[in-house]
């Protein structure tokens, strides 16, 4: 039985021509698997198309808008704004997540790092389907909504600067060492493992991070690192 996605529709504030496009984009793999009966395919191809069209249109804005900047900080900005975090929580204020068809499974699943991605993925693949139901114009207009509004939240709390690469900066000019990150636990079976990291400069251990992956928990040592030595991200 299809969905009834009018108030979805409200929310994307973008009314579907053909809703079979958005009906797809909803459509997580895992509920094919449990449902194969199903009419229509899963979402990974709209997601697909849905993050070229993403990273084409951010690209377009912010080569416009920062006609001065070198390309470095450019892809920071991009990165800071299509990365997995930034468009989960775009999907989460779009209630996209209270329409996906998902298996039982699936919709159990308490791993925040799994629903970030489906999430993330699901907006991607909303964008796809906008863009073969209205075009360039239209998914243009969505993304400046959904996705380039989130940029002076970025730029307020400079999201678009990585911990680690910034530590790593300040660490070999004020010490000149190298910092290194060691694995302090791993806890949990293998499809959903807490990594607890360190970060060390030379043998002191500065601070540690967790994550649900190694380059979460370094990144987050990083971030607790920074704030140790309160060098402040400029």
């Amino acid at each position: 039985m299809m969905k009834n996605l009018s108030e979805l529709e409200k929310k994307l504030n973008y009314s579907f021509k053909d809703k079979a496009f958005l009906n797809e984009a909803i459509v997580h793999r895992s509920y094919i698997n449990e449902h194969p009966e199903f009419r229509l395919g899963h979402n990974e191809r709209l997601e697909f198309l849905g993050d070229a069209i993403l990273e084409m249109v951010v690209t377009e804005y912010l080569f416009k808008k920062y006609p001065d900047s070198p390309e470095g900080e450019l892809t920071n900005l991009r990165a800071s704004l299509v990365n997995s975090t930034n468009l989960a929580k775009v999907a989460e204020n779009l209630k996209i997540g209270d329409f996906l068809y998902m298996s039982k499974g699936e919709s159990k699943d308490k791993n925040p790092k799994s629903r970030q991605y489906i999430l993330a993925n699901a907006f991607e693949a909303v964008l796809g389907a906008i863009y073969l139901d209205g075009g360039i114009t239209a998914s243009r207009k969505f993304v400046q909504s959904a996705v380039l509004s989130t940029l002076e939240e970025i730029l307020d709390k400079k999201l678009y600067v990585d911990p680690k690469s910034y530590f790593q900066e300040m660490a070999q000019e004020k010490t000149g060492i190298t910092p290194s990150y060691k694995v302090i636990s791993a806890v949990g079976p293998d499809h959903n493992k807490t990594f607890t990291i360190g970060i060390y400069l030379g043998e002191e251990m500065i601070a540690t991070g967790k994550g649900t992956s190694k380059q979460e928990a370094q990144t987050n040592a990083a971030q607790a690192a920074l704030e140790k030595k309160n060098w402040q991200i400029k």
